[in-house]
This record gives structure tokens, sequence and C-alpha cells, in this order.
């Protein structure tokens, strides 16, 4: 024969267990629009033309040392990843699709999964604030996976970039446009 006080604490004990669930996914949603708000806040382009006429646009990097910035390729807005590292400017198989972007000639990349086999392609421009270079080389990248653009060397070695406590200056000089 079961106590009233048996069923009773059983009761109370799926109630706190329901309350611990709802606390953890309380803090799990905030935690999340935390990131969020980080994330956009390191996304922010602080552009600006000097007195001398010269290009500027300022980064901040995020909390993972990343610098994300919104800008575009051909009139159309993407998220890059700033990557010094990186050859060429590289877009993702799927960005490119959406972008209206053709394959060229196959190439061989060698990345930090070994080599593997990109395609070749032009951007008509490709802006970051008020930065925007034209005829830029790019390649195609059929196994990278997201929405980010790896903002390589063939859009920054045009340009001068200094990178000092958390924060990246790219400067297109006015001589240069």
């Amino acid at each position: 024969m079961a106590y009233p006080n048996d069923f009773a604490t059983r009761v109370g004990r799926w109630m706190i267990s329901l309350a611990w669930i709802g606390i953890l996914l309380l803090l799990t949603m905030l935690f999340s629009k935390f990131l969020e708000n980080q994330r956009e806040a390191q996304e922010q382009v602080v552009s600006q033309v000097s007195a001398v006429g010269d290009r500027q646009v300022v980064l901040r990097s995020g909390v993972s040392g990343h610098y994300i910035a919104q800008g575009e390729i051909n009139r159309q807005t993407v998220r890059f990843l700033v990557d010094t590292g990186a050859s060429y400017v590289t877009v993702p198989a799927t960005v490119a699709a959406r972008l209206g972007l053709k394959k060229g000639a196959e190439m061989q990349a060698n990345t930090a999964n070994g080599m593997i086999t990109v395609y070749a392609t032009r951007l008509n421009s490709i802006s970051l604030g008020e930065i925007t270079l034209r005829n830029v080389r790019a390649s195609i990248n059929p196994y990278m996976q997201g929405e980010e653009i790896l903002l390589g060397m063939s859009f920054l070695g045009q340009l001068s970039v200094n990178h000092e406590r958390g924060q990246m200056t790219i400067t297109q000089r006015s001589s240069d446009f």
C-alpha cells in the first residue's frame, strides 16, 4: 500500500527536475543571445576617408580572435572572415552559386586538411566598407561549409594591413584608386 507522502515526494521530485530543466533552457537562451550580440558587435565595420583621401576600415577581433565583417561581392551582401594566410579570396561553392560566380580552371590548394581541388574565378568587385577593388582573383571551394568567405591576400595584398591589440586597420591609399 502506497502512502500519501510517497506520492507527494515523487511529485515534488518531478517538479524540482522540471524547474532545473527550465532554468537550464533559460540560461541556454540567454547565452545564445549574448553570443549573437558579441558576433554583431564584432562585425561592425568602422569605415572612414582620411584628410588625404585614403580609405580605411577598422575591424575589431571577436572573442575567438578572428576578424569577421560584412561586405559585398558583385554588389551582393556577404560575410567575410579575414584570413591573411589564404592566398586568394575563397568562396564556398554554395555561396558562389548564390552570387552567380562561374567556375574556371581547376587549381590545387594546400589547406590544413591537405591538398584539394578548387576552381579559379574572378570577382567583378569586392567591397569592405569604403574600400572597393575590381577584378579580384578568387577561388571557389566545393569543400567549404557555411556562408563565410575567406578574405585572403588576393584582396588584402593590394592594401595596407596593420594588426595591433585586437584591431585590424585596412587602408587603401588614395594613389591606388
